[in-house]
């Protein structure tokens, strides 16, 4: 996972150049398959930007949110842009966080009228919280004077269709609003990214800024008005919400390399001296100064108790490598395998166990050759595993 980026999509142009008025230095990233991003950085932060467009619609959504993904790794997707009222409650110029994506046009055809199936995907809880914080302290919006009052953050459901909603009487419109009447705003693109998150496991946020009331009143003088203004506080919430997010990335990081080291300094050490001279000697080491190596001691397993708990917490290593993108997804998933084979072995204390646990940990490390910590840490436990009677 790339740390210190976050990915914002948009749909339109309007919607991309009040993102993009809010990065310093961006500079074109194509995917080989001619997609084109802009990486840029938030002003004054560390706060890495990679802004694509997506187009209209949730297929084409869901296709470049995918890609992005893929591409970047990033700490979360961001969709930016501008959406329709449903309500009174939202007024235009103010931003709606969706707590959950509606996708609305799922359902089915009856004799007695069409009945809903939707799906909904839900925003991330930590996301959902950051975003809920940052309403609170009130100190995203731009300010800028003549723009009457400051716009409001509002949580809640956002429903995503294929159809461009201008009417309050129309027969989707009464149905919408009979089916679907906690979403506070409506538009065409969020069940797709929020799709895309679910399948890749990236945390995605949908932030709209209300431009229209879907009702029927839209016209095009009301929309150069307020299109720009809504797309442009979406913006301010958004890239205040991306250097949150990339802030806090930072202090795990921190804490969890304070965690390691003082868990690397309460590790008893041995120390070995190389008294073969002119051969070549291997050695799984923590750490090497000059002629001299430093291991870490062997953990102390007496019993095939002892050995189940040794790799339980080996477990919990290969999670944090993978989750640092240092482990690929099927390099992890055989390295659990083959783990799950020497626990269930070391557990069933049989004249064969130790033999078969020694194995199945022999081909995780064939697995990890090219991580030396998670090697290091492996090495006295294959040793273990031998020596159980």
């Amino acid at each position: 996972m790339s740390k210190d980026l976050v990915v914002i999509l948009t749909a339109l142009n309007l919607e991309y150049q009040a993102v993009r008025r809010k990065l310093a230095g961006p500079q074109v990233h194509r995917h080989e398959r001619g997609t084109r991003f802009e990486v840029g950085t938030v002003p004054g932060t560390s706060c890495r930007v990679a802004l694509g467009l997506t187009n209209k619609g949730n297929h084409s959504a869901a296709v470049i949110a995918e890609r992005a993904i893929q591409e970047f790794s990033p700490v979360a997707v961001l969709f930016v842009g501008v959406a329709g009222a449903l309500w009174d409650s939202a007024r235009l110029g103010d931003v709606v966080m969706a707590t959950h994506v509606y996708a609305y046009h799922g359902g089915t055809s009856e004799d007695d009228g069409l009945k809903a199936r939707p799906r909904v995907w839900e925003a991330a809880h930590a996301i959902s919280q950051l975003g809920s914080h940052l309403a609170r302290v009130d100190d995203w919006a731009d300010g800028t004077p003549g723009h009457g009052r400051a716009p409001q953050v509002r949580f809640g459901a956002i429903a995503a269709g294929e159809v461009v909603q201008n009417s309050k009487i129309s027969a989707e419109a009464r149905w919408i609003r009979q089916h679907y009447n906690d979403a506070l705003a409506i538009e065409m693109e969020a069940a797709g990214v929020a799709q895309a998150g679910h399948l890749s496991g990236a945390p995605v946020a949908i932030i709209r800024g209300i431009s229209d009331r879907a009702d029927g009143t839209k016209s095009s003088a009301k929309d150069r008005n307020w299109q720009p203004r809504a797309a442009a506080n979406a913006a301010a919430f958004a890239t205040r919400l991306a250097v949150e997010l990339v802030g806090e990335q930072a202090q795990i990081a921190m804490s969890q390399a304070e965690a390691d080291k003082a868990h690397t300094a309460d590790k008893p050490k041995e120390h070995v001296s190389n008294t073969a001279h002119s051969s070549t000697v291997g050695i799984m080491a923590g750490s090497v100064k000059e002629s001299s190596v430093y291991v870490n001691a062997s953990p102390k397993v007496t019993s095939p108790a002892d050995l189940v708990a040794e790799l339980d917490g080996f477990r919990e290593h290969l999670k944090r490598h993978h989750a640092e993108s240092a482990l690929d997804d099927d390099t992890y998933r055989e390295a659990l395998a083959e783990l799950g084979f020497a626990r269930r072995a070391a557990g069933e204390k049989t004249p064969e166990s130790s033999k078969r646990a020694t194995m199945a940990l022999k081909r995780l490390r064939g697995l990890i050759a090219e991580s030396p910590e998670l090697m290091a840490r492996l090495a006295p436990l294959v040793v273990a595993a031998g020596e159980l009677s």
